[in-house]
């Protein structure tokens, strides 16, 4: 009998001491970890700091203003039946010469009341999209310097504002954004009090036959209407580190205001520089004294120069 007792204890602590490290302890929340991340002895907390940190996500959206490239542009506007409404087809090349860029319409079509009065914008999802990807006049002395540089809203209103505050949610998901009413604190991700409300985990895999650390954050059931990035899940590259996908889901309704946006981007490799190859959108959000807006959009970047 005492062998049997024995053998037993055994067995429960080695089952205790293989869900230890199926996980790991982050600020009183756990991340769980595939076989193949406990197999490779994966450094968690330095992995984890590197996903806070990172900077590549952003820095590959500053590469693309120190190249030539050519994009396809894919908007519609869906109305309330989610049929298109309005869209227009677009193929554009960005020229670099001279330390300047500009921008070059190759073909462009629309449909519906896409523009209003001419070449007026009748959507705001448009206007903020064209003034995101396209170039109307030479943009010259910048580079893809990232730094310590911090996005502000300081002296900035109407769509530079919105723009700003856009690029902070797109580039910077899990940081807090100041001037958007309601969800400033709901955005950091990353602080005690958010991080908790996610399940956390990490895995790996090939995407693109690329090796990657897949990093998952995801709102526990009951938590959604506290947070706003309900899910993110991240490519890096097991090598580098460096980001090579992301899509993630951002919704919040605050009453005077309500959106439900799914992002999707990859990532390619042209000479060392990481770079956009791929943004899909597809967003779903009303502002008060604005009808509400639908929209899905598409941006391919090629032959890079």
């Amino acid at each position: 009998m005492r062998f049997i007792i024995l053998f037993l204890f055994c067995i429960l602590i080695k089952i205790s001491g293989a869900q230890n490290k199926d996980s790991f302890a982050l600020n009183n929340n756990y991340i769980t970890l595939s076989p193949v991340i406990i197999n490779k002895n994966l450094d968690v907390k330095g992995f984890i700091k590197k996903v806070q940190s990172d900077t590549s996500f952003y820095k590959a959206f500053k590469n693309l203003r120190t190249i030539g490239y050519t994009s396809i542009n894919d908007i519609i506007m869906l109305d309330n039946n989610n049929l298109s409404s309005a869209s227009q087809h677009s193929k554009t090349k960005q020229f670099r010469r001279n330390n300047c860029r500009f921008m070059e319409t190759i073909s462009s079509t629309t449909s519906g009341d896409y523009f209003k009065n001419g070449q007026e914008f009748n959507y705001y999802t448009a206007q903020l999209f064209a003034s995101l990807f396209y170039t109307k006049d030479s943009v010259c002395n910048e580079n893809n310097i990232v730094g310590n540089q911090a996005f502000s809203l300081n002296n900035k209103s109407g769509i530079e504002k919105h723009k700003e505050q856009l690029k902070m949610l797109f580039f910077n998901p899990g940081k807090k954004i100041n001037g958007i009413p309601f969800i400033s604190n709901k955005t950091a991700i990353y602080n005690e009090d958010i991080i908790n409300q996610y399940d956390l985990s990490i895995d790996f895999e090939k995407h693109n036959n690329i090796n990657c650390f897949v990093f998952n954050q995801k709102v526990k059931p009951g938590n959604e209407s506290s947070v706003v990035l309900n899910e993110m899940t991240t490519w890096f590259n097991d090598s580098t580190f460096e980001i090579i996908a992301r899509k993630y889901n951002l919704s919040y309704d605050a009453g005077l205001y309500d959106f439900n946006v799914n992002m999707e981007v990859e990532m390619t490799n042209y000479k060392n520089l990481i770079l956009p190859s791929l943004i899909k959108y597809n967003g779903n959000w009303k502002a008060i004294f604005k009808k509400r807006e639908r929209g899905i959009f598409t941006v391919s970047f090629f032959d890079y120069e």
